[in-house]
């Protein structure tokens, strides 16, 4: 490359930028004279759009590229925004997914403390009835025991009578 050519692409790549490309995006990796190739290269080197995983390999087509590997460079490059949409759209559907899923397991958290909210109102409603139905038994069975007292008293004096009267 000759300094003329180096010069030239100083217009497409700015000095500031020149210090933040990574070692495998030297200007000596780009071809010798400006093309429709080199400037989408520069462009892409610009933009970012070559991920550092390449390893080095020159992303660039030569001088003599044709139609055809310029095409496939673009079909690749679809082909890398296609699985990266693919990819997002992917992300998103799962976020949705696992929010959905969230929500139907709150929803279904919420119905159970709902149902043990019932469940224990109805357990100290019949705990209430049964020492109310306790109490009556209680108390019923201290009547009971007291009309029995009578009933025995009643039928001694009825005996007492009885007996008085046949000694008269």
């Amino acid at each position: 490359m000759i300094p003329a050519e180096i010069t030239g692409y100083y217009q497409y790549i700015s000095p500031e930028n020149l210090t933040t490309l990574p070692a495998e995006y030297n200007i000596i990796n780009m071809p010798s004279s400006p093309t429709s190739s080199s400037l989408t290269y520069l462009n892409d080197l610009i933009n970012n759009n070559y991920s550092s995983s390449c390893h080095g390999q020159d992303l660039m087509m030569s001088n003599n590229s044709t139609s055809d590997e310029d095409h496939r460079h673009h079909h690749d490059h679809q082909s890398i925004i296609i699985l990266d949409e693919r990819k997002q759209r992917r992300m998103l559907s799962n976020r949705e997914s696992a929010r959905r899923s969230r929500m139907r397991k709150q929803r279904h958290l919420d119905e159970l403390w709902s149902h043990v909210i019932r469940l224990r109102n109805e357990n100290n409603s019949l705990i209430d009835k049964l020492n109310r139905v306790s109490e009556t038994q209680d108390s019923v069975l201290k009547e009971n025991y007291k009309l029995k007292e009578e009933a025995s008293e009643l039928r001694q004096l009825v005996c007492e009578l009885k007996s008085n009267k046949n000694n008269d």
